[in-house]
């Protein structure tokens, strides 16, 4: 696959990309004309493993109980306000964080953590350089600010360490999470029907659009912000997201 004049179109059209394509028999190739991104709901993989983190060493209890009504509700992504059960596991809770992006859940787990707590044990315990949470989902008075949520490609590509260096039993819980994300609309918009299991996040806010995910021939990120024309931006992310069904060698 010729993925030439689509890093190209994403160079000269005015916003920023990292891609990143690591298949299971090739180099790994990062491109991309910025390495800091606004993290849409991507944060929510170093969140997860920061969950993962604390809870090895004993500071958290995902079969313990979580009150839903901990946190004011918020809506956009996911549904865990409508929800008549409020009390779940907070396994529960990172599963809709995660499969349904849900907001919510997303804040409940950011309090019990701590934003200083969190933001510890990605530098000193994960050693993620760039990697940032300024702020609660949909919280935006916080935005208006200046606060916000950050990622960059070169973090990103170390959650893919970060994710194999669990163990058995870590990696039981935490994977099933990323194979059953709702989102098709990205790099899975043109792969064939339960042709493959993509295990990954996806993120949308205006003018940034990302999925982060591996499958079993390819480790495969888009990261996107700035770019104003959205439906060739959709068009992009399926061509390069075909590569995930070959696993093939790319060059550029």
């Amino acid at each position: 696959m010729n993925i030439h004049p689509l890093i190209n179109e994403l160079e000269t059209t005015g916003g920023q990309y990292a891609f990143y394509y690591r298949p299971q028999a090739g180099p790994p190739l990062l491109r991309g004309n910025g390495d800091r991104f606004s993290a849409a709901s991507v944060i929510k993989v170093p969140i997860l493993l920061a969950w993962v983190f604390l809870e090895r060493s004993g500071q958290l209890d995902k079969e313990a109980l979580c009150s839903l009504d901990s946190e004011p509700e918020v809506r956009g992504a996911g549904f865990s306000w409508l929800l008549h059960q409020r009390r779940i596991p907070w396994h529960d809770v990172l599963l809709l964080m995660i499969s349904l992006s849900d907001n919510l859940c997303t804040n409940l787990v950011l309090e019990h953590i701590g934003l200083e707590r969190l933001q510890r044990t990605f530098t000193q315990g994960l050693g993620l350089q760039a990697t940032a949470v300024e702020r609660k989902l949909m919280d935006f008075a916080a935005r208006e600010q200046g606060k916000d949520n950050w990622i960059s490609a070169r973090d990103c590509v170390h959650f893919y360490d970060l994710l194999r260096q669990l163990s058995p039993q870590e990696r039981a819980w935490v994977e099933p999470m990323l194979g059953v994300c709702q989102d098709n609309t990205k790099l899975m918009r043109d792969v064939p029907f339960d042709s493959t299991v993509f295990y990954h996040k996806s993120g949308f806010i205006p003018e940034v659009v990302h999925d982060w995910g591996y499958t079993d021939k390819c480790d495969i990120f888009l990261l996107t912000q700035g770019y104003k024309n959205e439906a060739r931006l959709r068009d992009i992310f399926g061509q390069l997201g075909q590569l995930m069904t070959t696993g093939e060698t790319v060059e550029l």
